[in-house]
């Protein structure tokens, strides 16, 4: 069975190369989900014509705002103009429901008092433990990241296939578990030299290269950095509107 994955947003959170905000869409028999919901999603979706209707699971690596922050306005769309009928379900780390209420209400205020007509479920995902969601296996690892977004990197397993993401993450120990032997593994590459606090740079990749399994990588979450240096590594580097099929 062919799972088909898409960059809605491949940029990181501050547009870097005029890039939207991270969202990754995946295909698979019988359900669509996204990875991450930034800020900028809802326009990129709308670019690429794609329903947010379409969605039935969001799966949040972690709680910051070019990561999560598009969902107030899918929630407010899907409630007043979309009209949406079929289930949603938002799946995160710890304390997702609590965080996202207030991210809703303070970019939304007046959203709390909204009730949506269709079916919204909210799934916690504890670290280390497979957790099913509708027709996924999702496992969260620790991530190194901002403590306050509760930071997680996740590892999907949808029709026979895996797929699995860092997040925003600084290497840790936990990455090659995470990418071992997965179809798909997508990295945050948020440097080509330059070491940032709590996010990956290409020396981390190109240090720890024989400890990843995966059938294939991409990097994502690219700075103005990384962007100039993208044709000269080896390595795919994801852009807004590419497609995989695996």
């Amino acid at each position: 069975m062919t799972v088909t994955v898409t960059f809605v947003g491949s940029g990181d959170a501050f547009g870097a190369g005029g890039r939207f905000q991270t969202c990754i869409l995946v295909d698979a028999p019988g359900t669509r989900f996204v990875i991450d919901f930034g800020a900028s999603s809802l326009i990129a979706l709308n670019k690429l014509n794609i329903l947010h209707n379409s969605i039935d699971v969001i799966v949040l690596t972690h709680l910051h705002g070019d990561h999560c922050g598009g969902i107030p306005f899918m929630l407010t769309d899907a409630m007043l103009a979309a009209k949406r009928q079929i289930p949603l379900t938002i799946a995160g780390p710890r304390d997702t429901e609590k965080k996202l209420a207030n991210v809703c209400e303070a970019m939304m205020p007046g959203m709390s008092v909204m009730v949506p007509k269709f079916e919204l479920n909210y799934r916690e995902i504890d670290v280390m433990r497979p957790t099913g969601i509708d027709d996924l296996m999702v496992t969260s690892f620790p991530a190194a990241h901002t403590g306050e977004t509760n930071p997680t990197s996740v590892r999907i397993e949808v029709a026979g296939k895996v797929i699995s993401y860092t997040g925003d993450s600084a290497w840790t120990k936990h990455i090659p578990d995470l990418a071992r032997n997965a179809d798909l593994f997508i990295t945050e590459c948020y440097y080509h030299e330059k070491p940032v606090p709590f996010h990956m740079n290409y020396p981390d990749l190109q240090a720890h290269a024989d400890e990843l399994t995966a059938k294939r990588t991409v990097l994502t979450h690219l700075s103005h950095d990384m962007l100039t240096h993208k044709d000269n590594v080896p390595e795919e580097c994801a852009y807004d509107g590419m497609v995989i099929e695996i």
